[in-house]
C-alpha cells in the first residue's frame, strides 16, 4: 500500500550545470546580461567619458556586473553550486541588487545622453550615448527578469 505522507524527495528543481544553463530560465538570461552590459561599457567608453561624474558610475556598474556575472556563469557551467539552495539565494540577491544598480546607471546614462545633445562633438557622442542608454535599460530589464524569475521559480 502506498504511503500518503509527505514525500522525502525534494520538490525543488535542480540547478542546471554545464550547457543546460543556456536552456533553463532564468539562468539563460546570464549570457545576454553579460553581452548587453559589455555593449554599455563599450559605447560609453567610445564617448571618451565626456561626463565623468555621470558616466563613471555607468562604467563601474557595467564592468563590475559583467565580471561578476561572468564568474557566476562559469560557476554554473562548471557545477560549483553542487545543487545547493544557497546558490539560488545568492543568485537572487545578486541579480536583484544589480538590477537596482543598473537602473540607476541607466538613468544617469540617459541624463548624459540629454546633456550630450548640444555638446561640441554632438552628433557622434549623442548617437553613442543613445545606444548606450538603450543597452543600459535593456540590461537593467534583463537583471530584473532574472531576479524575479528565480524568486517565482
Amino acid at each position: 500500500m502506498a504511503s500518503v505522507g509527505p514525500s522525502t524527495a525534494s520538490t525543488q528543481p535542480a540547478l542546471p550545470s554545464g550547457p543546460a544553463v543556456f536552456k533553463t530560465i532564468p539562468y539563460a538570461f546570464i549570457l545576454p546580461e553579460i553581452i548587453c552590459g559589455t555593449w554599455v561599457w563599450i559605447f560609453v567608453a567610445a564617448t571618451s567619458v565626456s561626463l565623468p561624474l555621470l558616466q563613471g558610475w555607468v562604467m563601474y556598474v557595467s564592468l563590475t556586473s559583467c565580471l561578476i556575472s561572468l564568474l557566476l556563469l562559469l560557476s554554473y557551467l562548471l557545477g560549483f553550486h553542487k545543487n545547493s539552495e544557497n546558490w539560488k539565494v545568492l543568485d537572487s540577491l545578486y541579480h536583484g541588487a544589480t538590477a537596482i544598480l543598473y537602473l540607476s546607471a541607466a538613468v544617469l546614462q540617459a541624463n548624459a545622453t540629454i546633456r550630450s545633445e548640444f555638446s561640441p562633438n554632438s552628433p557622434l557622442y549623442y548617437q553613442l550615448n543613445c545606444v548606450a542608454s538603450f543597452f543600459a535599460f535593456l540590461t537593467a530589464f534583463l537583471y530584473i527578469l532574472h531576479a524575479f524569475s528565480i524568486y517565482y521559480q
